[in-house]
């Protein structure tokens, strides 16, 4: 018994200690800076607000709190559109405790161009499946982020975005591999159109299903690329956690 005790001791710590890989690369012009995530090594999830219930807003302000705890922020990014107040615009469960509803009606802006989808992350498993398919059967999700447009569903990319766009700014998102094993957190290290974003998961990172997180706003926190981006407070934030030291 005590033995397997200590082995699940070695287990645990492996898992913790864990770090995601992080690499930029240029694909079609762009570059694009992004992580893997081994779902069954890391530890993804989301963050909203601090024990007092004000948004954290910022990476640094994670960090602290992870290191009351004696862990620290591995890589993250802004997760998924809000409100002015910070609020999520749709779907948001942390620790398993749902403080928005999911949104299913087409609306204005990048959110409500449907298909939307949401990032729902389980117990060493994470699936971007469209708000519609979710809320049809709902999953269990420790932690979940709605947020829109889906930039790749089942392969292929989301019929409304258009090759010639000329929209075009830095732009951050999450991308699943088919049995969930997989998250790929990505960013834009400069202005791309959606339809260049969406390619980007489907040829390069390999993932069939993706979500548009944000833009123009998008950030990333990623120590391995000496890279701990700051700027105005955001409101959901996505990353990994690791053991402090």
């Amino acid at each position: 018994m005590r033995a397997l005790a200590v082995l699940l001791l070695l287990l645990w710590a492996a898992r913790a200690a864990a770090a995601a890989e992080c690499r930029s690369d240029t694909f079609d012009g762009a570059r694009f800076s992004w992580c893997r995530v081994d779902m069954a090594a890391e530890t993804l999830r989301l963050w909203l607000n601090d024990g007092s219930g004000a948004p954290h807003g910022t990476f640094q302000r994670v960090d602290e709190a992870l290191a009351e705890t004696g862990q620290r922020l591995g890589i993250a990014m802004n997760g998924g559109m809000y409100h002015q107040d910070r609020a999520p615009v749709g779907l948001y469960i942390e620790d398993g405790v749902e403080y928005a509803p999911i949104v299913t009606s087409e609306g204005p802006g990048n959110f409500g161009l449907l298909p939307n989808g949401v990032l729902c992350i389980g117990e060493g498993r994470a699936h971007v499946l469209e708000s519609r398919a979710f809320a049809a059967n709902p999953p269990a999700c420790r932690h979940a982020t709605q947020s829109g447009p889906m930039l790749v569903i089942g392969g292929a990319l989301h019929p409304k975005l258009l090759p010639d766009s000329d929209s075009r700014f830095v732009r951050n998102g999450v991308g699943t591999s088919a049995d969930g094993g997989t998250a790929v957190l990505a960013i834009s290290d400069q202005p791309v159109s959606f339809h260049h974003f969406a390619r980007f998961f489907r040829d390069v990172a390999g993932t069939p299903d993706a979500l548009y997180l944000d833009g123009n706003v998008s950030r990333l926190y990623a120590p391995p690329l000496d890279r701990r981006d700051t700027g105005a407070p955001m409101g959901p934030i996505l990353g990994t956690v690791l053991p402090a030291g």
